[in-house]
């Protein structure tokens, strides 16, 4: 095999997203004690899109349990404000409806539809494999303790829904709010 082949079947790196001038990475200011998914795969669970140094493994991911929903709560340890999101997955299993609440605790599948959501994103598999930030209700996410992220449907309609990436830094971004 010589070096001009090697090169060819090499996979192109993503695009990478830049952090808006004037917002910092909310990794730093999640509650990892706090985090939780519901109906995850227990070996494949919500740590496998939200941590930095395991989002980046492509042979990772976070996937559904029962059918194709997930619900995810992130707490924060002060106020922040979001800007934006980014999700990425498989074409065909990534997630197509996400709703978004902010400050919504103790939500459940129940219970889920009781709530207007903040923003509701609606993904393209363009989304969900070309890094493309969404811009969120700014208004609506202005002084955010928690973010409450329901993953409706995939793509494909499958019964597994899989995130290989959820929007949180350097994806997600927030400007402090000092209180």
């Amino acid at each position: 095999m010589n070096a001009a082949s090697t090169a060819a079947a090499a996979p192109a790196p993503a695009a990478t997203v830049q952090v808006p001038r004037g917002q910092v990475d909310l990794i730093d200011f999640i509650d990892w004690t706090g985090v939780e998914c519901l109906n995850q795969d227990s070996s494949h669970s919500i740590v496998n899109a939200l941590k930095q140094s395991l989002r980046d493994d492509e042979g990772l991911y976070l996937a559904s349990d029962s059918d194709e929903q997930l619900l995810i709560y992130i707490p924060f340890m002060q106020v922040v404000k979001l800007h934006s999101a980014l999700f990425k997955g498989p074409e065909e299993e990534g997630p197509k409806t996400v709703k978004l609440f902010s400050n919504k605790e103790h939500m459940g599948f129940s219970n889920v539809n009781d709530y207007p959501p903040s923003d509701t994103l609606e993904l393209s598999s363009d989304h969900l494999i070309e890094n493309k930030l969404l811009p969120l209700k700014y208004v609506k996410f202005q002084n955010v303790r928690s973010l409450t992220i329901f993953i409706e449907d995939n793509q494909s309609g499958s019964d597994v829904s899989k995130i290989h990436k959820i929007g949180i830094p350097p994806w997600i971004y927030c400007q402090v709010a000092y209180i």
